[in-house]
C-alpha cells in the first residue's frame, strides 16, 4: 500500500476541491472568474475542469450575451451538474441521530435530527436511521439511484480488520456489531463508516473552521475526547484506524479506570460525564450544557472546572502538536461551546507543553459547524472517496481506506 499511495497527488486534489468550493459558493462562473475565486492560475483551473467535466462532475456552457461584459462571443459558464449525483451522511450520537443529503458540490438538500434514547441497542438506532434515510431523499426529491454512497459515524471506535464496533464504544448496545455490513443490507446503497472524531476532522476541513488548512487536528470534546488528523489534505487513520485516540493518554496514573482498561486518561477526567460528576456533591445532576451555562454567569466553581479541563486538553494536545506539527487546531464537541473560557488555557497549556516552534505553528480556533460537523463530515467522506475513484484510480482508493 505505501508504494501506491507514493501515487497519489495531494496538491492536485486539493486544487480540484478548491475549483469545487468556488463554484458552489458563488454558482456559475466562467473559467476567468474561477481562476480568481479559486486562488489558481488560468491554465490550472482548464486543466480541471477539463478533468471535472469528464468525470460528470460540472458542465459547461455558453451564457446569455447580457453576461458578456465584452463584445463578441460570450465566455462559457462552468457549473456543478445537478445530475452528478448526491451522498447521505448519517452521525449516531449518544443521545441523537442526525441525517442529511447533500449534492457533490457539499449542497445540502436535504436534513433531519431526531432524539434517541442515550443507552438505546444498535438494532433500533439503525432501524430509526434507515426511516431517517428514506425521510431525507423524499424531502430533497433524490432517487436512490442518483446517490453515489452514504457515510456513516457509529457512536464509537470500529475494529478495521473485523468492521466491528470496539469495545470502548460509549453505547454498550453495539459492541460487536458490524455497522457498515449492517447498514448496506438495510439501506440497498454501499455504507462508507468512520468514527466521530474523524468525521469532524473532515467536516470542519471541507465546510467550516479547517478550510484551507493542509495540516490540522480536530479535537472533539463532549462525552469522550478525540481528534482528527488531517495530514497533507488527507485523513490519517493509523495502521488500525485507531490515530487521534488523544482520550486515551494516560495523564493521571493513578486516575480513575478508563473503559479502555487503564487508569487516569484523558478522557475519564475531562469527559462531560467526568466535569457533570465533578460538581454534582455541589450542584447535583447537571448537564455539560448547564455546566457552560453557569460558567457564563459567572459560577466560580463551573468556570474552574472548564478552565482545568482547557489545561489538561492543551497539555495532551501538546505531544499532537510535537509529533505531527499541525498548523491548525479545531475545537469542537459540546464542551467547546464554553468558547475562550475553554480555549485560553488550552493554548496556554499548549504553549507550555510543545516545543516552542511547534506551538507557534499551531492556530487554535474553535469549530464553527456545531453538532453538525459530523454529519456534513460523512457526507464528504463519501464525496472525497468518489473524486478519488474518479480521479486517481483503484491505488488511491486503497490508499484512501
Amino acid at each position: 500500500m505505501g508504494n501506491q499511495a507514493s501515487n497519489i497527488d495531494p496538491r492536485r486534489a486539493a486544487n480540484r476541491e478548491r475549483v469545487i468550493a468556488a463554484l458552489r459558493h458563488h454558482g456559475a462562473l466562467s473559467r476567468a472568474d474561477l481562476a480568481v475565486q479559486s486562488g489558481l492560475s488560468r491554465a490550472t483551473v482548464s486543466s480541471i475542469v477539463g478533468e471535472l467535466a469528464d468525470a460528470g462532475v460540472v458542465v459547461e456552457a455558453e451564457c446569455s450575451g447580457d453576461r458578456s461584459p465584452q463584445p463578441g462571443r460570450p465566455p462559457a459558464l462552468v457549473r456543478l451538474d445537478p445530475s452528478a449525483g448526491a451522498a447521505v451522511g448519517i452521525d449516531f450520537g449518544k443521545r441523537h441521530l442526525r441525517v442529511v443529503v447533500a449534492d457533490l458540490g457539499h449542497r445540502v438538500l436535504g436534513e433531519r435530527c431526531v432524539e434517541l434514547d442515550p443507552d438505546h441497542e444498535a438494532r433500533h438506532g439503525m432501524k430509526r436511521a434507515s426511516e431517517l434515510f428514506d425521510d431525507v431523499l423524499e424531502e430533497a426529491d433524490v432517487h436512490r439511484s442518483r446517490l453515489v454512497g452514504v457515510g456513516m459515524g457509529p457512536p464509537g471506535p470500529v475494529v478495521r480488520d473485523t468492521g466491528e464496533m470496539g469495545s470502548s464504544t460509549i453505547l454498550p448496545g453495539w459492541v460487536g456489531v458490524r455497522p457498515h455490513e449492517a447498514m448496506t443490507e438495510r439501506l440497498g446503497v454501499a455504507v462508507r463508516v468512520d468514527n466521530d472524531a474523524n468525521l469532524g476532522a473532515l467536516g470542519e476541513w471541507t465546510w467550516g473552521a479547517g478550510r484551507g488548512a493542509a495540516d490540522m487536528v480536530y479535537l472533539k470534546a463532549s462525552t469522550g475526547i478525540g481528534a482528527g488528523l488531517i495530514l497533507m489534505g488527507r485523513l490519517f487513520r493509523g495502521a488500525g484506524g485507531t490515530a487521534g485516540e488523544i482520550g486515551h493518554t494516560i495523564v493521571d496514573p493513578s486516575g480513575p479506570v478508563c473503559r479502555c482498561g487503564n487508569r487516569g486518561c484523558l478522557e475519564t477526567l475531562v469527559g462531560a460525564p467526568a466535569l457533570e460528576a465533578l460538581l454534582a456533591p455541589t450542584l447535583g445532576a447537571v448537564t455539560v450544557q448547564d455546566v457552560i451555562g453557569r460558567a457564563g454567569a459567572g459560577d466560580q466553581a463551573c468556570r474552574r472546572v472548564i478552565e482545568d479541563a482547557g489545561t489538561a486538553i492543551g497539555t495532551a494536545t501538546a505531544n499532537l502538536c510535537n509529533l505531527f506539527n499541525p498548523g491548525r487546531i479545531v475545537v469542537g464537541g459540546d464542551l467547546a461551546a464554553a468558547g475562550e473560557l475553554l480555549l485560553a488555557p488550552l493554548r496556554a497549556a499548549l504553549a507550555r507543553a510543545a516545543i516552542p516552534s511547534a506551538a507557534r505553528d499551531a492556530e487554535v480556533v474553535p469549530a464553527v459547524l456545531g453538532d453538525r460537523a459530523e454529519v456534513l463530515g460523512a457526507v464528504a467522506l463519501v464525496v472525497r472517496e468518489r473524486g478519488l475513484a474518479v480521479f486517481d484510480g483503484p491505488a488511491a482508493r486503497e490508499a484512501a481506506a
